[in-house]
């Protein structure tokens, strides 16, 4: 007798569409972690799914930058009102005015994003925090589990890893604990573009190929903006570029590309031996074990 093998789409999707349904069932108050970015956008596809008819539940939360692109927070409210979702703003920018946070000299406000997102964990009560984290962007990301338990002060330590066996997933936690949950930690780059074309999902318009100001910087080419721009020994020109991932503008690089379609994305990841993060995120490059030391403190 024949077994049914569902395509890995469909388990991937099913595996997201289950890990939603426990986070309603086990918390109280949770969350989605919502940037406008493509693995938020699929997050809230998932989410919206996993109810649908019924309306989403969960509000969303966005850390914003101030040095975020334009196009992907007029994505991230379209979004909002499309779905007629709630949208909790944590903004960097006023925790440096209130003398909580200080500018890194590089300028680059990635790092800065803990506190914010802590304090609007605390001020809400949020329980459960959905988060667009995969494991295969980069080791410490490969290193956590679905459910990722945070300490009172957001911290994560990988000796309190829970195992995860036959997907079960447990969500106890002490107060003032919570959980960081990663819906897509077993998709693939590939995998949420070709779940994007399968979905027929809107991304911000600066993942397609698009004509754009950059300069070099350390092997990437980077578009100025609020946070600043180029050197003098760092001419700015005007390429036909398209981003990776999305994040604050001064550590988010663009990647020279034609691809102008979904279709096209895919062939371009598919034949492409850097992961989206080792090719176009500064903020990685800090040290070797930056992600790890950011989620140690709280990060995403």
């Amino acid at each position: 007798m024949s077994s049914y093998i569902l395509p890995h789409l469909d388990v991937l999707e099913s595996e997201a569409v289950h890990i939603v349904r426990e986070v309603a069932g086990e918390f109280e108050r949770p969350v989605i972690l919502f940037s406008g970015g493509k693995d938020s956008a699929v997050m809230l596809h998932l989410a919206l799914k996993a109810f649908a008819p019924a309306p989403l539940h969960f509000a969303l939360l966005h850390v914003d930058t101030g040095h975020n692109f334009p196009e992907v927070l007029a994505y991230r409210d379209r979004v909002v009102k499309q779905h007629g979702l709630q949208l909790h703003v944590s903004s960097v920018q006023e925790f440096i005015d209130s003398g909580e946070l200080r500018e890194r000299p590089d300028g680059t406000r990635n790092p800065l994003q803990t506190v914010p997102l802590l304090h609007a964990i605390a001020t809400h009560r949020f329980d459960a925090v959905f988060g667009g984290g995969r494991r295969d962007e980069e080791k410490a990301r490969a290193k956590e589990r679905v459910f990722s338990l945070r300490d009172d002060f957001g911290g994560w330590d990988p000796r309190r890893q829970r195992p995860e066996l036959w997907n079960l997933y447990n969500g106890r936690h002490s107060p003032g604990e919570h959980v960081r949950v990663f819906p897509l930690s077993n998709f693939t780059e590939l995998d949420i573009w070709q779940y994007i074309a399968r979905e027929q999902i809107e991304l911000p318009e600066i993942y397609y190929a698009h004509e754009r100001e950059v300069f070099r910087r350390d092997g990437m080419w980077l578009a100025p903006g609020a946070w600043g721009g180029s050197r003098d020994d760092e001419p700015v020109e005007r390429r036909t570029v398209r981003y990776r991932t999305v994040g604050d503008m001064s550590c988010t690089g663009a990647v020279e590309s034609a691809a102008g379609s979904v279709a096209e994305i895919i062939t371009e990841i598919a034949a492409s031996r850097l992961s989206e993060r080792g090719a176009t995120r500064a903020d990685d490059r800090l040290s070797e074990a930056a992600m790890e030391d950011r989620k140690r403190e709280g990060y995403f």
